[in-house]
């Protein structure tokens, strides 16, 4: 059974749709100057270094804390001008705290395992995506009308992060109320990828992408409801795990989730090397982390591996990029050759439904019967409902203060049938047992993280549905691990989604591990 007339209408609208707002900012839109083509390298040898590692080393007094933070400090100072992914820091306040660190560490008495075990990241810096609740610093989200909002409490994973001894240095960019694959809005303005600065970062953690593959930071706390933390994990050659659904705290970020979008919102964390993941993970979970079993081994020789070439030929995806096909071939036979493996290709036949299944499940009314809030209500943050036409009248002439990608989503959602297709939830059940049923406790699945590579700046607004990728493990509630792959013959990073059943998440961090070592994990794009 195939979808209906209706649905098959519906499709057609939104391809017309995506494509007429693409043609409108090709044709109306200032092309931007030429930028370089990537950052400068890496020289701090301070830079090259996992948290977990400068956090020993700061309690050990082999290096101080103001040391790191100031060198962190120097790289994103050099950097952000390039990219634009730290829209604002607090580098005074964070030196002061370095050095508040470095006074407890010389008072300490009971010794560094117990420091260790007290505040594990002790020192360390860290980045945060400008949606979440830092106190004293702005969360917007992007949007204009939010400008010198400021958070006056930290959001519960933040709080948790601190708690641990890690150092914020600054918040950096998203899309307008993280609503795309690309960060840009006309508050803080684009957003640029570390390995050529034509490319996006994505979206909607993008300026945590950014700034985390430039080197400029070395962990970042990220949300997740479609491909956010993934996406831009894949972009920008880092490592990023949407965790089970349900583990971590999603209070206090802007907007908010309604309806039934906690379900499927995920918050997490984002790096650059494979073994801050877990530690990371333990701390934003709080008192949910023993759900996980993170202390527990994991022994690869004895999990089931499974691959997935694509999402079956979706008429609204792109096909997947020859050069990921490749990488997700070489993975699986890496793992067959060093651990003796079998990696076994499959197929689910719903996910050529994905992005309907997501679309769906995400504006599906509470319990109570209440639908979730119409994003042109978010739009308006709080006064009348944007209208999308008059919007898009005021932005051919310059006027608006709304970016093409939300305007262009406000159309999207306006022709969205307020009747679920029982088609699309059907498939949604079919695909959630059938791969339950295949990952089990003991199973991975590698998938594709995105179709395409890297695109060039705006060309998203052309190819919207490609992030029904990521999209779908959202509606699922499994946890999967982005992980980078090298470099295409471009530059650019290539990587693969590992993914394992609820609550499973050490599994694909101990992939990220492996993977890491055989693949090189992320590359100083200024020395390629």
């Amino acid at each position: 059974m195939g979808l209906t007339v209706g649905e098959r209408i519906q499709k057609w609208l939104l391809r017309a749709v995506s494509g007429f707002f693409f043609a409108a900012f090709r044709l109306f839109s200032r092309p931007e100057p030429v930028r370089p083509a990537k950052v400068p390298p890496v020289r701090n040898p301070l830079l090259t270094l996992p948290a977990v590692q400068l956090a020993e080393k700061i309690r050990r007094r082999e290096v101080t804390s103001v040391e790191v933070v100031q060198a962190y400090i120097d790289r994103i100072q050099e950097v952000n001008t390039l990219l634009n992914a730290v829209i604002k820091d607090r580098f005074s306040a964070a030196l002061s705290e370095a050095a508040h660190v470095d006074r407890l560490i010389d008072e300490e008495t009971g010794g560094e395992e117990a420091l260790a075990d007290r505040l594990p990241l002790l020192g360390v810096p860290l980045s945060v995506k400008e949606s979440f609740f830092l106190q004293g610093m702005p969360c917007s989200a992007g949007l204009v009308s939010r400008a010198g909002v400021l958070a006056s409490g930290d959001a519960p994973a933040v709080a948790l992060l601190k708690r641990a001894g890690a150092i914020p240095v600054g918040v950096t960019n998203t899309p307008e109320l993280c609503m795309w694959v690309e960060s840009s809005n006309y508050l803080y303005g684009i957003t640029k990828n570390p390995y050529d600065t034509q490319r996006i970062c994505g979206g909607s953690s993008g300026g945590e992408g950014s700034i985390l593959g430039s080197g400029g930071s070395v962990i970042g706390i990220g949300s997740d409801i479609g491909g956010s933390i993934r996406m831009p994990s894949f972009f920008n050659g880092i490592f990023g795990h949407k965790g089970t659904t349900g583990i971590v705290s999603n209070d206090g970020q802007y907007p908010p989730s309604s309806a039934r979008q906690q379900e499927f919102l995920s918050t997490g964390p984002m790096c650059r090397y494979a073994e801050d993941l877990l530690p990371m993970l333990r701390i934003m979970a709080g008192a949910n982390a023993d759900k996980l079993s993170l202390s527990s081994d994991v022994d690869l020789k004895k999990l089931r591996f499974f691959t997935v070439v694509d999402d079956g030929g979706s008429p609204l995806t792109s096909p997947v990029d020859k050069q990921l096909v490749e990488a997700q071939r070489k993975v699986a036979q890496r793992l067959e050759a060093d651990l003796g493996v079998k990696v076994k290709e499959i197929s689910f036949p719903q996910l050529k439904y994905s992005y309907q299944i997501w679309d769906t499940f995400l504006a599906l009314p509470d319990e109570d019967g209440k639908p979730p809030q119409p994003f042109v209500e978010l739009m308006a943050d709080g006064g009348p409902a944007v209208w999308p036409v008059w919007e898009l009248i005021k932005w051919l002439f310059g006027k608006s203060d709304h970016t093409m990608a939300a305007i262009s989503l406000a159309f999207l959602k306006s022709i969205h049938s307020a009747t679920p297709s029982q088609f699309i939830l059907q498939q949604k059940e079919t695909l959630q047992r059938s791969m339950e049923e295949v990952l089990g406790t003991d199973g991975v699945l590698l998938y594709p993280p995105h179709p395409v590579l890297a695109q060039e700046h705006h060309h998203p607004l052309f190819t919207p549905f490609n992030a029904a990728y990521t999209a779908i493990f959202n509606i699922l509630g499994l946890p999967v691990t982005q992980c980078p792959l090298g470099l295409s013959v471009e530059g650019l990073p290539l990587g693969v989604q590992v993914v394992a059943g609820k609550l499973q998440d050490r599994l694909t961090l101990a992939v990220a591990l492996y993977l890491q070592k055989a693949f090189g994990g992320w590359r100083d794009p200024g020395a390629t």
